[in-house]
């Protein structure tokens, strides 16, 4: 008689199929997860906290890699450079479906989620930005007129505020408005509008 394997939920399977129902719009309850996985409910809140942190993740997974493609695919140095990955960046989140689909489920919460000042993503986005801007200080290539951390910062929010505009402030986000914010961000930077 063959032995039977069972093969073991992971924190790895949790976060994967927690970015799965994500992408598909579907939401995610830690309890029908914890089920699904064949786990218990504490097991799955020791891998991935609570369903904040978890979601934070999943959009970091997402947010990361659209930040090294813009990183290593936009030209030049400078000003130009950092406004160039700030547009790449926030164009392409502007147009991912599901995050806008995210967002029209329950707008309150996407918020909270996408800009709180304790969100996972909101924190790490403020944080490669300003690795972004010390690299370029560093280089040589641009002498901002302010702290960097807290031009990081304003450059974050001020994409926010394009970006989700629609819960903000009741507007649907355009090209338009990036496009405006992108000249903040290279005036912010001692550029030229």
């Amino acid at each position: 008689m063959a032995e039977q394997t069972t093969t073991r939920a992971t924190p790895a399977d949790a976060f994967k199929r927690a970015r799965r129902m994500w992408l598909k719009g579907e939401r995610i309850h830690l309890a029908s997860l914890s089920d699904e996985l064949n786990i218990g409910r504490a097991t799955l809140f020791r891998w991935v906290g609570n369903k904040d942190l978890l979601i934070g993740e999943v959009l970091w997974s997402l947010y990361e890699p659209v930040r090294l493609q813009a990183l290593s695919s936009t030209p030049g140095q400078g000003v130009d450079f950092v406004v160039g990955v700030y547009r790449q960046i926030n164009s392409t989140i502007l147009h991912f479906e599901p995050l806008r689909r995210f967002i029209n489920q329950d707008p309150e919460y996407a918020l909270r989620i996408l800009t709180s000042s304790q969100s996972t993503l909101h924190s790490r986005t403020v944080e490669a930005n300003t690795r972004t801007l010390r690299d370029q200080v560093a280089s040589g290539y641009i002498d901002p007129p302010m702290n960097i951390e807290s031009l990081s910062y304003f450059m974050v929010r001020l994409a926010e505020s394009c970006l989700y505009s629609d819960i903000i402030g009741g507007r649907e986000p355009r090209d338009e408005e990036l496009e405006d914010a992108c000249t903040a961000v290279r005036i912010l930077l001692g550029g030229k509008a």
